[in-house]
């Protein structure tokens, strides 16, 4: 066994980070996501919404939750990564186990204490979805078969981000911010139908490649487009629903859907390669920015 210096650990755990969480991505979804998610929730009760240190902390904990899963995935894949992926920091031994999961400890410490200041339930709903992310990475042996049929193994592991966005939406209730309400359940699904757009988008494509796990390759890739298609449609439904009385602007964040309908046309018509992610990023960013913007701007 390798033994690497304490004082060089920093450094590979930074090299990892810059490789496989990618900061401008991870951090820029994170960050949007929340305020989106804060403002919406605020804006649909009539009250005007600023982001305020509470908003900075939830932010800063859903991104640092987004990087404790992404260290946990690279160990949860590790068997499959040996095979298909030689080149990942694990499988190298660019960083290890042990790194990972110190860094996981470090991770949970931290965001344990920046939640405290918040309110015992939004510690609370946060080490809830560590919690089960670790625990869905316990079982060795059902692994495979989860990555042998992808709808299952995203059945299984998308309710952490739905933890997620309870732990955002909990805490802006714990905080008195807003109330509780059916609002709540339709703003979980607008978040839960942007990321589930971009999720079957990235992995939909005509020509699967060797060791890639695709929704294309369980449904067929028409199928899987009109799921993905479908999704983006069930946030543009929620955002009507939502906002609908609040006139044109509360209804603006409805023009990106511009995106995965392009999205969708040219995939079909094409019928090679894979669906455009440009149009499904931007789908991503454009609701949130919007929603963001509509807050601010109303109510």
């Amino acid at each position: 066994m390798t033994t690497v210096a304490v004082p060089q650990v920093p450094a590979r755990l930074g090299r990892f980070v810059l490789r496989m969480f990618r900061p401008h991505i991870y951090v820029t979804y994170g960050v949007l996501w929340v305020l989106a998610l804060e403002s919406s929730a605020v804006a649909a009760t009539g009250a005007a919404w600023r982001p305020s240190g509470a908003t900075w902390l939830r932010a800063a904990s859903v991104v640092l939750a987004l990087l404790f899963l992404r260290m946990l995935d690279e160990q949860k894949d590790l068997a499959h990564d040996r095979v298909h992926h030689p080149d990942r920091p694990l499988v190298t031994g660019a960083i290890t186990k042990a790194e990972l999961r110190g860094a996981m400890a470090a991770i949970t410490v931290v965001a344990t204490a920046l939640n405290a200041t918040l309110s015992a339930t939004a510690t609370l709903l946060l080490l809830a979805t560590l919690g089960y992310a670790l625990l869905l990475a316990a079982p060795a042996r059902p692994a495979p078969a989860l990555r042998d049929r992808r709808l299952l193994e995203l059945a299984v592991t998308y309710p952490v981000q739905v933890l997620l966005g309870i732990y955002v939406y909990g805490s802006l209730v714990a905080a008195g911010n807003v109330t509780a309400d059916w609002r709540g359940a339709a703003l979980l699904a607008l978040s839960a139908c942007v990321f589930l757009h971009f999720e079957f988008a990235r992995k939909t494509t005509w020509e699967p490649q060797p060791g890639e796990r695709l929704y294309s390759a369980d449904l067929g890739p028409r199928r899987s487009a009109v799921v993905t298609a479908g999704c983006a449609a069930g946030a543009v439904g929620c955002q009507v629903l939502l906002f609908a009385p609040a006139g044109l602007l509360g209804l603006s964040p409805c023009l990106a859907a511009v995106l995965p309908a392009w999205g969708t046309w040219r995939f079909l018509a094409v019928r090679r390669g894979g669906w455009p992610m440009p149009a499904a990023t931007g789908f991503v960013v454009a609701t949130y920015l919007a929603l963001v913007v509509r807050a601010v701007l109303g109510p």
